[in-house]
């Protein structure tokens, strides 16, 4: 039988190949694969009980809203928004808003700086001063004065290694969060905690920060510090490039990360997610401050470019880092780093000292036997959060990787990020 093509049959044609042309962008603009719960051994029912309690939540105004994701041997099975981006007006909480993720920024840098560990720029054993010179010989806080901020130091046993960096064991506190004497003598230094401080300059802050003393020798205790953002300093001076423009050209655009960064574009800015906050007890509000600084800091225009705090992102976009992680540093034919570099990431580095129940690597903490019997993700599993309540974790036995998404301080309601870890497992029907 002869095929004739007539104007019918080329209009038909010509549709069906621009709605495959179009199907194909609308596919390969969304890198994570969709999938049932029950095809990757999970229960659609049992992860609505999820549903239930971030809807509790919502009602009983403890949270504001939230964005929670769940994934699977890769592939996404829940993805869901709850409450509001504005209480007043009802204003429904997208998906795809755009969050402070506050210290998840963390592991991002963290795996920036072990990209170029990997191209050989550096040892991690090395001293930091070999390349942020203000690092030499550093000296210890010995006395303190609470009167007036003065004190005395002692010479450092040894000099702060990059590898004391990445394990928060160097020495170096937080301001408003950290050691008391810290908090104090980084305030009349004027060191900003990283969040929200656009109008600073990072090489001024992070050689400043270096004059000042150690709460204690390096690599004798674990002390969360500004460690992250002195990382994402070195990561400018290796690789010549500012810290935002080698984590888009080397870390978001290979992976699709669309929506990360240190500051919004004004195309973007209309997603920013609001800042909440509870100051009386049983009321959320508009935050007036946030942690060091106020909440509208990513619609800034600014060079400063905290490692440690400063990246905003959405659940999605989190989802797909965590998931390269997982999958030994590749994700859609994409490597970022190699399988034997993410195996000495997600390894204990810091021997005897505890988290309470966990251990950390470079720039994850990580679940130990003990920490799994107490909660359901399964030793050796990943997990860090924000100030602002973001919260992750990645179980390479399981295949999970959990995502959770939103935007109060302060909050005295954290123990959902718990109970989130417990909803996500209960829904597991196949073990592996």
């Amino acid at each position: 039988m002869k095929y004739s093509l007539t104007p019918r049959r080329s209009l038909l044609l010509f549709f069906l190949l621009a709605l495959g042309i179009a199907l194909y962008y609308v596919v390969s603009d969304q890198p994570l694969d969709e999938a049932s719960p029950e095809s990757v051994g999970m229960s659609t029912d049992r992860l609505q009980r999820i549903d239930t309690v971030m809807k509790e939540y919502v009602e009983k105004q403890l949270y504001p809203g939230a964005v929670v994701l769940v994934m699977r041997h890769g592939k996404l099975v829940y993805h869901k928004s709850f409450g509001y981006n504005d209480l007043e007006r009802k204003v429904r909480l997208p998906k795809d808003a755009i969050v402070r993720i506050a210290s998840m920024s963390k592991a991002i840098t963290s795996t920036a700086v072990m990209m170029l560990h990997e191209e050989g720029k550096f040892l991690l054993d090395d001293p930091v001063s070999k390349y942020i010179p203000a690092f030499k010989q550093p000296k210890v806080l010995d006395t303190f004065n609470a009167a007036d901020t003065t004190y005395t130091t002692v010479p450092a046993s040894r000099e702060i290694t990059i590898r004391d960096l990445l394990t928060h064991t160097s020495g170096l506190s937080y301001p408003e969060i950290g050691r008391v004497e810290a908090i104090a003598i980084y305030a009349k230094h004027d060191i900003p905690s990283g969040i929200g401080t656009p109008h600073y300059k990072l090489k001024d802050v992070i050689n400043r920060l270096a004059t000042l003393p150690l709460m204690h020798q390096p690599g004798k205790r674990f002390t969360y510090g500004l460690n992250t953002d002195v990382l994402g300093f070195l990561v400018e001076v290796v690789s010549g490039k500012p810290l935002d423009q080698f984590m888009r050209e080397r870390i978001f655009e290979p992976l699709g990360m669309k929506d990360t960064g240190f500051y919004l574009a004004e195309d973007k800015a209309s997603r920013l997610s609001t800042l909440f906050a509870e100051y009386d007890e049983g009321g959320t509000t508009l935050a007036e401050t946030g942690y060091g600084f106020y909440p509208n800091f990513p619609l800034e225009k600014s060079t400063y470019y905290s490692g440690g705090a400063g990246l905003v992102s959405t659940a999605y976009d989190y989802a797909i880092f965590l998931q390269m992680i997982l999958n030994g540093g590749e994700f859609n034919g994409k490597r970022v780093l190699g399988p034997v570099t993410v195996k000495l990431m997600t390894s204990n580095q810091i021997g005897d000292m505890n988290l309470i129940y966990k251990k950390f690597g470079l720039g994850f903490s990580i679940a130990t036997e003990r920490e799994a019997v107490r909660l359901p993700p399964s030793a050796g599993s990943l997990d860090w959060n924000g100030i602002y309540g973001t919260t992750f974790w990645a179980d390479p036995e399981q295949g999970i990787v959990a995502v959770m998404m939103t935007q109060k301080y302060p909050n005295p309601y954290v123990d959902l990020g718990e109970k989130f870890r417990v909803l996500v497992y209960q829904a597991i029907t196949q073990l592996d």
